[in-house]
C-alpha cells in the first residue's frame, strides 16, 4: 500500500468554472444532523449534501454558523423534489432553502429526481439555470438522471447540469450513465457510497482485512479512486470522522479490478434509483 495524497485530488473542477470538494457528507433522512455536520466540519469535512424532502436544511446552516467556518469555504448542496412547480414555483423554493440555510447562496442545487414528465422537468431546470443567473445558486445539476432526462436538456438548447447525483458503489455502477457523464463533462455524484452498511460480501470483506480498513471505508476509497464524489451519510459523528480517513492508503489496481467485477447493474441498487422514469 501507499499513500495516496498525490494520487487522489482534494477538488474537482465543473463546468460551472468552480471546484467542488471531492468527499462530502451525506444527510440522507436524519432529522438531527447537527451532531454529524458538526463532526464533519470539525475533522476537515467542507461539503455538505442536504434537499428540500430531508427536511434539515435549517440544521445544516446552524452547523456551519457554529462552525466559524468562514462559508465561502464551505461548499453546501441542496435539491427540488417536485418538477411540477414551474418557474415561480421553482424560485420560491430556492428562496425558501435560502432562508432556511441563513444562507445568500447556494454552492449547487440539484433536480433531486427526473419523476413528473419531460415538461416538468425542462422548466424545473430552466428556472434553476434562472435562480444561478440571479446569483441564488452557483451551479446547477441533476441527480438520478439517464442519458434520456440529460438529453432532453442538451436538445433543448440549454446549459447541461454540471453534476449528476446518483446511486454509485461496486454493485450498482451506472455505467452507461457514468459514459455519458464523462463525455459531456458532467461530474459524477456517488451517493450510498457505503451500501447503508450491506458488507457481508466476500471480496469487500477480504480487501477490508487485506487494507486494515473497515468495509466503508473501502467503499468510499473506491468511489474516490475512480474520479466520483462519494457522499457517504451517517447519523454517527465517530462513523463520519471514520469515512473521511481514506487518504493514508490506496486500493492496489488488481483490488480495484475485483471490486470493479462486483457490478450487478440495476439489480445491484439499494435504494429507489429512480433513473428509468418516464
Amino acid at each position: 500500500m501507499t499513500t495516496s495524497s498525490l494520487t487522489i485530488k482534494s477538488h474537482v473542477s465543473m463546468s460551472s468554472g468552480l471546484t467542488m470538494p471531492m468527499l462530502g457528507l451525506g444527510v440522507f433522512r436524519n432529522d438531527d444532523c447537527k451532531p454529524a455536520c458538526r463532526a464533519a466540519l470539525e475533522c476537515g469535512y467542507t461539503h455538505i449534501d442536504s434537499a428540500r424532502l430531508y427536511r434539515n436544511e435549517k440544521q445544516v446552516g446552524e452547523a456551519v454558523r457554529e462552525s466559524k467556518i468562514p462559508r465561502e469555504e464551505l461548499f453546501i448542496t441542496s435539491k427540488i423534489y417536485h418538477v411540477d412547480r414551474g418557474l415561480d414555483g421553482t424560485l420560491a423554493e430556492v428562496n425558501d432553502s435560502l432562508q432556511n440555510f441563513g444562507f445568500d447562496y447556494l454552492d449547487l442545487y440539484l433536480i433531486h429526481s427526473p419523476i413528473g414528465g419531460k415538461a416538468g422537468r425542462l422548466a424545473t431546470w430552466q428556472a434553476l439555470l434562472a435562480a444561478k443567473k440571479a446569483g441564488k445558486i452557483r451551479t446547477a445539476g441533476v441527480s438520478n438522471y439517464s442519458p434520456r432526462h440529460m438529453e432532453e436538456i442538451r436538445e433543448a438548447g440549454l446549459e447541461m447540469p454540471a453534476v449528476n447525483q446518483v446511486e454509485l458503489h461496486p454493485f450498482c455502477q451506472q455505467k452507461e450513465i457514468v459514459a455519458y457523464c464523462r463525455d459531456h463533462g458532467i461530474v459524477v455524484q456517488a451517493y450510498t457510497p457505503p451500501v447503508r452498511g450491506a458488507f457481508d460480501d466476500e471480496v469487500l470483506q477480504e480487501l477490508s482485512k487485506k487494507y486494515n480498513k473497515d468495509p466503508a471505508q473501502i467503499l468510499v476509497r473506491w468511489s474516490l479512486q475512480h474520479s466520483f464524489v462519494p457522499l457517504p451519510k451517517s447519523a454517527k459523528p465517530e462513523r463520519v470522522r471514520s469515512n473521511a480517513q481514506v487518504y493514508d492508503f490506496e486500493i492496489s489496481k488488481e483490488d480495484m479490478s475485483k471490486l470493479d467485477a462486483l457490478d450487478k447493474g440495476k439489480a445491484g441498487a439499494i435504494t429507489w434509483n429512480p433513473i428509468g422514469a418516464e
